[in-house]
């Protein structure tokens, strides 16, 4: 046989490979589900549930009449007259977060939960009305100007973290599991046993993430852009090459807690505890910063956080990648190390 055929015949069982992923992951409607509608309706219900809107209207009580005329002036407070003892019982359970108490050797005792953000408003809103009505005057001459821009929103601030997620959950299971799934059925045996080259089963995996990728990002992405406005400051080639980095650094890991993984519980069970503490740490729904100061370098390590940041950095700051060199050598780093090692370990049998 000559080298050219050889080759061909090379190419050719890459290419089986890849199509043979492709309408694996189509016979799976689950999958369809988890990869392109799931993180749609998660978007939506928190594009909904932190939509745009007026100040929320604080319930607070007031023990003397001269204490709800003073509140009453407050347009972000709901006031009603409460004798003490009902007063703290509502304020117990949850009907009005502060309750204002008259007293002869102050004007008021404020009662409220200083855990509680409501609270702590509603006691800054009822403090300004109290010392108003007693005569306080501003010494310096304020005005409010409301702002509600495109990327300070927080559906703007959550997309980039679904979209992470997203694309660690779909390269991580959709790899592992096929690959746990075909060593249980003995298909592994077989494959080795055949002319194909090893390294082409695993390419193919990795090739048919990027098909993927294509219609899953643009999918998610453009619903966003469309139902919530969310900008796109960046460059959306470089957004690409974050979005394709991202997916093959968690298919490399996905590669890797399945290596040698021989049931479906052992993998479900190293691909949770892979991916718990980024699920947690990362940032997908609150800033990573919020984690105390002696893990931040565990935190920025972590491959879903560097991801997320890198997205957030394009779509809402318009970063080049030029800037985020930082976060794209992490990325690197998860897609080179955990593939090599994965190489080296992987259980055929």
């Amino acid at each position: 046989m000559s080298k050219l055929d050889m080759n061909w015949r090379e190419r050719s069982s890459l290419f089986q490979l890849t199509v043979v992923r492709f309408k694996l992951f189509l016979r799976e409607p689950e999958a369809i589900f988890w990869i392109f509608f799931f993180p749609i309706l998660l978007a939506m219900g928190l594009g909904i549930a932190f939509r745009n809107r007026p100040a929320d209207v604080l319930q607070v009580g007031a023990t003397t009449t001269q204490l709800t005329q003073a509140l009453t002036a407050e347009k972000g407070l709901a006031v009603k007259t409460l004798d003490e003892a009902a007063g703290m019982h509502e304020l117990a359970t949850g009907q009005i977060v502060l309750l204002a108490v008259g007293a002869n050797d102050i004007g008021a005792v404020y009662r409220f939960d200083d855990t509680n953000p409501d609270a702590r408003t509603a006691r800054l809103l009822a403090d300004r009305a109290i010392q108003t009505s007693g005569g306080r005057h501003q010494a310096v001459s304020t005005a409010d100007e409301l702002m509600h821009e495109t990327g300070s929103r927080y559906i703007d601030f959550v997309v980039p973290g679904l979209l992470g997620m997203n694309l660690m959950g779909s390269a991580m299971w959709g790899l592992g599991f096929a690959i746990v799934e075909a060593r249980q059925k003995k298909l592994l045996k077989r494959m080795v046993a055949s002319p194909m080259p090893r390294w082409q089963y695993l390419t193919s995996f990795l090739i048919s993430r990027i098909g993927l990728l294509v219609v899953e990002v643009a999918f998610f992405l453009g619903f966003a852009r469309v139902a919530f406005g969310v900008p796109f400051r960046g460059s959306l080639p470089e957004l690409a090459a974050l979005c394709l980095l991202t997916s093959l650094s968690f298919s490399a890991l996905g590669l890797l807690v399945s290596s040698r993984a021989t049931t479906m519980e052992a993998a479900s069970g190293l691909m949770n505890l892979v991916m718990l503490p980024m699920w947690i740490m990362s940032g997908v729904f609150f800033s990573a910063s919020r984690f105390p100061a002696v893990i931040q370098p565990f935190v920025q390590a972590l491959p879903l956080t560097a991801a997320i940041e890198a997205m957030r950095g394009n779509m809402l700051q318009g970063t080049g990648l030029g800037q985020m060199m930082g976060k794209v050598a992490i990325l690197v780093a998860w897609f080179v190390a955990p593939f090599a090692v994965s190489l080296r370990i992987f259980r055929w049998r």
